[in-house]
């Protein structure tokens, strides 16, 4: 971390030894404006004085006010800086504690637990400086009229953008985690924005539910993914497609007729074609989604549960529907080397889905670490930052042939 002596930090705990511990961590990090607290009311007073924080290092057991309290609290002050939270409390606890933040809205950088370790303190530190830079860059860019914080969009916006051919399909690889061989890819939309450049899709895809947009957005999708799937294929990549489908679409009864055509259009055999429901709603009438799905497994498309053990996605689904795979959510994938919670959750899920002869998926992989846990359990295939980001179409060919042609040496430092 560079020294930032301008940047203000709070180290807010009960025991003046841990205080002082964490005063000399940040010291060696370059941190030179450090205000210590002793106590929830303490820290509120800085909080609401002259010079509030730019971060705050938060215990959570703590006499007359505890950190959950102070988190509130934190919420009624309008902070609006950054917040890590510390703690000597099990790993669920932590958890559960930021999660809270989140829910909050208060930028939670993350969690350490007592003893608190200088390197686990340094990266977060260096998350910090990372999102602070970002932050900067995008408000200058803004006020110089670059690129921005996409604003809410309306229904017409999006309409027009689907007229006008402003969604386009980047790519994810999925890789099996016994050969490292490339097997296939997820479509991931994108807007091109005329004036806030890419949109990600958590940006619009609830407003594409919300006014009767998802089935004109979700067939533009997989029209694409057809015609890029064939061109990969021609070029000598035979690869799995996998795209999203949400339970919307599924009340369509020609939705079936839609997907079988374009994939005979294209030559794209079903079974190459993984449909990925995601439930983000509470469906209260099942009949024609579960006809559909029914159907389109019968044509032998195949069919994914995906964020599993998040929102609707549940043990119900995997009763009621032929699912082939199952992706587990990147919730419970990255870090779950270290944290027992989350190993328990994914290790659970990976043998569910051996026991029901479905492949399992993990989502979220974002280093070495977590890619060799998943080898140590048995997970079937991976797809995360640490493989490959989402990517152009006209951008795959190139990374699968160099990730062919690196993935051996990778696999054997991995191992």
């Amino acid at each position: 971390m560079n020294d930032q002596p301008g940047l203000h930090i709070l180290l807010l705990d009960d025991e003046p030894f841990m205080l002082k511990l964490l005063g000399r961590m940040l010291a060696r990090q370059g941190c030179a404006n450090i205000t210590l607290a002793e106590g929830g009311a303490a820290g509120l007073a800085v909080v609401h004085g002259d010079s509030p924080p730019d971060l705050i290092l938060c215990d959570l057991n703590m006499p007359e006010m505890d950190g959950i309290e102070f988190i509130r609290r934190l919420v009624e002050h309008n902070y609006r800086g950054s917040l890590i939270l510390v703690s000597g409390e099990d790993s669920r606890m932590l958890q559960a504690a930021s999660q809270l933040a989140l829910a909050h809205g208060l930028r939670l950088l993350g969690h350490l637990a007592k003893p608190v370790l200088p390197d686990q303190l340094a990266q977060l530190l260096d998350k910090w400086c990372d999102a602070r830079w970002r932050s900067l860059s995008l408000s200058a860019a803004s006020g110089a009229g670059g690129a921005s914080q996409p604003a809410p969009y309306t229904k017409e916006e999006l309409a027009a953008a689907l007229r006008d051919g402003q969604l386009m399909n980047y790519y994810q690889p999925k890789v099996s985690i016994a050969s490292g061989r490339m097997v296939g890819v997820e479509a991931l939309v994108r807007w091109q924005h005329p004036r806030d450049g890419i949109v990600y899709p958590d940006n619009f895809i609830p407003l594409a539910e919300e006014s009767g947009l998802i089935d004109q957005l979700t067939r533009v999708v997989f029209s694409s993914a057809m015609k890029h799937a064939r061109t990969w294929h021609e070029g000598g990549l035979d690869l799995s497609m996998s795209v999203n489908v949400s339970m919307d679409n599924l009340h369509s009864l020609g939705f079936v007729d839609f997907i079988v055509a374009e994939a005979a259009a294209a030559e794209v055999a079903p079974r190459k074609i993984i449909l990925e429901v995601t439930e983000s709603r509470l469906m209260q009438d099942l009949r024609t989604p579960l006809e559909v799905l029914a159907r389109l497994r019968l044509r032998r498309f195949r069919l994914s549960v995906d964020d599993f053990g998040t929102g609707y996605s549940s043990l119900v689904q995997l009763r009621d529907i032929p699912f082939d795979e199952l992706k587990i959510d990147r919730s419970f994938v990255h870090g779950a080397g270290e944290d027992p919670t989350k190993r328990a959750i994914c290790s659970a899920s990976i043998g569910l889905a051996r026991q029901m002869g479905l492949d399992a998926v993990a989502e979220g992989v974002e280093d070495s670490a977590d890619w060799r846990f998943l080898q140590a359990i048995g997970c079937d295939l991976a797809q995360g930052y640490f493989i490959a980001r989402p990517m152009p179409a006209d951008a795959v060919l190139a990374w699968a042939a160099h990730w062919q042609a690196t993935c051996s040496h990778e696999l054997e430092r991995l191992s």
